[in-house]
């Protein structure tokens, strides 16, 4: 509970916390065990939505109120927010091929070593984690390894990279004793929450580690990354991304608010991509009691915020939908990609 009885509930929040709250995932109250629990409805009627805008844009020319098209020669239309300078909302920038492609390569690629996922700090570095969890196979501790679950620091893992664990079939977990620590691959796939492109975050420093080993961000993913950005650059400049993180959520989960403010240089944008099922995003304004602004997110929208912007708290909340209403939002989708692939929301970030 937040403050007395007589203080109202909401007094002692900040106007983003109570935006936070509002679009929070949230079950009904049952207490019998045998009845699934049914979600409660969030209203949404506040949420922008800029495939709405797009179309109305692309019909009459006209947007609403608050908003305006950003006059640029892209090839197609870039919106902005009056009273957020900064930032930019791309709706449907990527091609279905080019979603299914990310996705794919989010789930399947960008988890691999060097890169670091939030796997790192207990298991060490994981390699085939999404095909181990599609042939329900289990992370097991090698007999002969002297660190592990309880014995691994951080920065044992940082340091050497040691690749203490291995997958191997279910049916062999028996003949390795009831001592044996193991984890399913499907439960680590399901708990896989980040992983890094390019130059690799420190997460407990909360900075980029220059001499860390690391993967090159694909080409055609920079490539990508700097089409996206012109709207944002001066003109001459190119976007030459150097590091990128990759946000993972399962239906209903959230990254609370936050700001992106590692980077040196805050005049070139930060770019990202929306691939998977439909998300809420809050932008907020530089201080967590500026009431934001909700947005949806949908797969293939590209978000960029530079400048002012880079100094607004921000949030992503995957939306927790109904089965019918998932296959509807997802059925460009459904030829490119398999069940396990679909149900989440991914959010691909990249920084120069």
């Amino acid at each position: 509970m937040y403050g007395s009885n007589l203080v109202p509930d909401d007094a002692e929040r900040t106007a983003f916390r109570r935006a936070e709250k509002k679009y929070k995932v949230y079950y009904d109250d049952s207490k019998s065990s045998k009845k699934k629990k049914q979600l409660k409805q969030v209203d949404l009627s506040e949420v922008v939505d800029f495939k709405a805008i797009l179309q109305s844009f692309n019909q009459s020319g006209e947007v609403p109120p608050g908003t305006f098209a950003l006059q640029c020669d892209f090839d197609r239309p870039v919106f902005c927010i009056e009273n957020r300078p900064g930032f930019y909302f791309i709706p449907d920038a990527l091609t279905v091929e080019e979603q299914g492609k990310w996705i794919r390569e989010s789930l399947i690629s960008f988890p691999q070593p060097y890169n670091r996922t939030n796997h790192n700090a207990v298991y060490g570095p994981i390699r085939d984690l999404f095909m181990a969890a599609k042939e329900r196979k289990i992370l097991v501790e090698e007999e002969n390894s002297t660190g592990g679950l309880d014995s691994m620091s951080d920065s044992s893992i940082t340091n050497n990279d040691a690749e203490i664990w291995k997958f191997v079939e279910e049916n062999s977990i028996s003949l390795r004793g009831s001592a044996c620590k193991s984890v399913s691959a499907s439960v680590l796939l399901r708990k896989l929450r980040w992983s890094t492109l390019g130059l690799q975050f420190d997460w407990s420093k909360r900075n980029y580690a220059v001499s860390l080993p690391h993967n090159k961000i694909p080409d055609e993913l920079c490539e990508l990354a700097k089409k996206m950005a012109a709207p944002a650059m001066s003109k001459g400049e190119v976007f030459q991304p150097e590091g990128a993180i990759v946000n993972y959520f399962g239906l209903g989960d959230m990254l609370g608010g936050h700001l992106d403010d590692m980077e040196a240089d805050w005049s070139k944008p930060i770019v990202s991509m929306s691939l998977g099922c439909k998300a809420i995003f809050l932008l907020g304004g530089k201080s967590r009691d500026d009431p934001p602004l909700a947005m949806f997110l949908r797969s293939g929208d590209v978000v960029l915020m530079a400048g002012e912007a880079r100094e607004c708290f921000h949030e992503t909340k995957s939306l927790e939908i109904k089965r019918g209403s998932f296959i509807k939002e997802m059925e460009k989708l459904h030829e490119k990609l398999n069940q396990q692939q679909m149900a989440i929301y991914v959010s691909l970030v990249l920084s120069s």
